[in-house]
């Protein structure tokens, strides 16, 4: 695979996020880039700006999009969670070699199909005007829902890691059918590359019924994979060589036949 791999994280990380799927691509020669999303550079615990709370998705998208836009050919984007659908809205602007979108967050128009995606959504609610404001990482939800796959010494260090995140992006995300701006909103239709869409077993953030949605929106250039015994956390949790490198070949193959 010759083109270069932008990696994306998800809510509430950074550029470290990817540090075992970079070590991987970058094993096999492939040049990646694993940038910061904008305010996330902050060191755990610290005070988060309050720029945040109103930075919504499209910002990261357009973060995103002035690295690919200095790369010499098109890159592969593979994203994570929240970074799953940054990686779409980049593609409908830009081209792209393919995407590989690990328990991508969903677009807008892709109803639930989980009661624990309807509670969640809700749930953000007890955080009184979330979506103008910095959302702190809060340990129960990550280490029982994204990190659940831990070992507990791991979990506790991972999560040691968060950091906060934007209210704005959260509520374009999760309280999609209220926002006007549609900001989450994904036109398939202008993504001509192979998708590739992968869902972990236990995923109670972006479960495969959700992702597997994901992959049927983009028609003939979707594919949909679920990873037995995985969870939320496929860039890190155990297993995730095994997906990493299946995540490899499927590029290599798809990048290689076009």
């Amino acid at each position: 695979m010759a083109s270069p791999v932008v990696m994306i994280h998800g809510a509430f990380c950074a550029g470290w996020a990817f540090d075992e799927y970079r070590s991987l691509f970058e094993a096999h020669g492939v040049r990646v880039l694993a940038p910061t999303l904008r305010h996330h550079d902050t060191a755990p615990g610290a005070r988060a700006s309050r720029e945040l709370g109103v930075t919504s998705v499209l910002d990261y998208a357009a973060d995103i999009e002035a690295i690919v836009r200095e790369l010499k050919e098109p890159p592969v984007l593979i994203g994570h969670s929240m970074g799953g659908l940054i990686a779409q809205i980049v593609a409908t602007r830009l081209p792209v070699k393919a995407l590989a979108l690990l328990a991508p967050s969903a677009p807008w128009g892709i109803l639930p199909t989980s009661p624990w995606e309807v509670a969640s959504a809700q749930g953000l609610y007890f955080a009184g005007q979330f979506w103008n404001k910095p959302l702190r990482p809060e340990a129960w939800i990550a280490e029982s829902h994204a990190l659940d796959q831990l070992p507990a010494a791991q979990r506790e260090a991972v999560f040691a890691r968060f950091v906060p995140e934007s209210g704005l992006a959260t509520f374009e995300i999760m309280q999609w059918a209220l926002d006007v701006r549609r900001a989450s909103y994904v036109d398939a239709s202008q993504i001509t590359c192979p998708v590739l869409c992968v869902a972990g077993e236990f995923d109670r953030v972006n479960p495969p019924k959700t992702v597997a949605a994901i992959a049927k929106r983009h028609r003939e250039r979707g594919h949909y994979h679920q990873v037995d015994g995985a969870s939320h956390w496929l860039i890190g949790e155990p297993g995730w060589e095994k997906t990493a490198r299946y995540v490899h070949a499927w590029l290599n193959d798809v990048t290689v036949a076009a």
